[in-house]
């Protein structure tokens, strides 16, 4: 590999590191957020609110993947990951240095929403068009692999993520945290950003792509192209969308209410469970490019269905920091075999000229509708239904729904992607 694909290769990962640094900090510091942008009035309106934000951006995924996925299918992969890059640093760097709504008002959270809207919009395309790169750019027989450092992205992400928001926890004291602690994660990967997108000026056009450029007539019309492939997307992404989201961004706000964590301790369970990620995913991507994805997927929608309650039961009855710690670590493996085959088989349902486009348009319709809202959902549902182990159903039913999909869905291992 020579110097150039290097650098080119570290600014694709890079970004998606930051992408999911992003959104996981937001979450992980939603209280600060909270107090720093809402009114407070003695309940829990302003961390719904926050949650509530978190969700809405979700809702400019799709739109992203449109237009961002529309320039990979149309002008190439390049351009579309280089504007994506900057969309992306620029939200990123916004929300460290937006004013708060003591200074600003209602403004303040209106400018918030708005930054956060910008970040959707990058995220919407930015996975369906690196996913297509790493996929097209990969050797034979290697796709599995090559795609899934794409969820390593996104492990290394949280990961950062988690640790940087520990530290923080455990250097500053509650008020310097509250006052401007918690703009720091947002301006470290504002300038990080910066960086990724200076690597992906030395991306070059993956070979797949150029072999059949835009304006190659399709063999079919649009509607027969996409519509199977899509509607499985949208069925695979539920599962992994819902876990994430619900184990990892929402658990440990989970541990600290109802186990009796620390924030320092809830955050570096979260740490300790995404690194565990970092490691299992290349294997297990490596694995489906020899035993193929559907194994894999469906051993994951399997051991959720059988371990989620069980977790969320133990952390809220018995509690202590190894216990919610090793639970969290098992709910991240079962994640981890979904993240290892699941870029690779995203990718190769579609076409090359439909696979950026079509790819990120549904996986992002999936992430807004079931994984954006699910920390909301699942804060929501405990205080409806009087019960920590709610949203338990919510991702029972989401692992369900992915497993028959998946039982359904044909083997991807083995195909032409040309």
């Amino acid at each position: 590999m020579t110097g150039r694909r290097r650098r080119a290769l570290a600014g694709v990962l890079l970004c998606n590191v930051l992408e999911w640094y992003d959104f996981i900090i937001y979450g992980i510091l939603a209280v600060h957020l909270a107090r720093a942008f809402f009114p407070q009035d003695g309940t829990q309106a302003a961390l719904l609110a926050t949650l509530a934000v978190f969700g809405i951006s979700f809702v400019m995924r799709p739109l992203g993947a449109l237009v961002l996925g529309g320039l990979g299918d149309r002008r190439g992969r390049k351009p579309a990951l280089l504007l994506a890059a900057s969309l992306m640093a620029a939200g990123t760097l916004a929300i460290g240095l937006l004013p708060t709504y003591e200074r600003l008002g209602l403004f303040a959270p209106l400018l918030l929403l708005a930054a956060r809207m910008v970040q959707g919009f990058s995220a919407g395309g930015e996975w369906g068009v690196a996913n297509a790169f790493l996929l097209e750019s990969a050797p034979e027989g290697r796709r599995g692999f090559a795609t899934s450092f794409l969820s390593v992205t996104v492990a290394l992400g949280s990961t950062l993520a988690s640790a940087i928001a520990a530290l923080l926890a455990g250097f500053l004291s509650a008020e310097a945290m509250a006052d401007w602690g918690w703009r720091v994660p947002f301006l470290i990967g504002g300038l990080l950003g910066l960086v990724a997108l200076w690597l992906r000026t030395g991306i070059d056009e993956t070979p797949v792509f150029l072999s059949a450029p835009p304006g190659t007539p399709a063999p079919l019309p649009l509607l027969r192209r996409v519509r199977r492939p899509g509607l499985t997307v949208i069925g695979l992404t539920l599962h992994w969308t819902v876990c994430y989201y619900i184990f990892l961004v929402y658990f440990p706000l989970f541990a600290q209410r109802h186990g009796g964590l620390s924030a320092a301790q809830a955050t570096w369970s979260n740490t300790l469970s995404t690194a565990a990620i970092v490691l299992i995913v290349p294997l297990v991507g490596r694995l489906s490019d020899r035993h193929g994805r559907r194994p894999f997927l469906i051993a994951s929608c399997l051991l959720v269905l059988a371990l989620v309650v069980p977790v969320l039961w133990s952390v809220e009855a018995v509690g202590g920091v190894a216990l919610i710690a090793g639970g969290q670590l098992v709910l991240a493996a079962t994640i981890a075999l979904y993240s290892g085959a699941c870029p690779a088989a995203v990718a190769e349902l579609f076409a090359t000229g439909d696979r950026s486009r079509w790819s990120s348009i549904c996986y992002a319709l999936a992430t807004a509708t079931f994984g954006g809202f699910a920390p909301f959902l699942a804060v929501w549902l405990s205080e409806a239904l009087g019960s920590p182990l709610a949203p338990a159903g919510y991702v029972l039913l989401a692992a369900a729904t992915s497993l028959v999909v998946v039982w359904r869905m044909p083997e991807t291992a083995g195909r032409s992607i040309a």
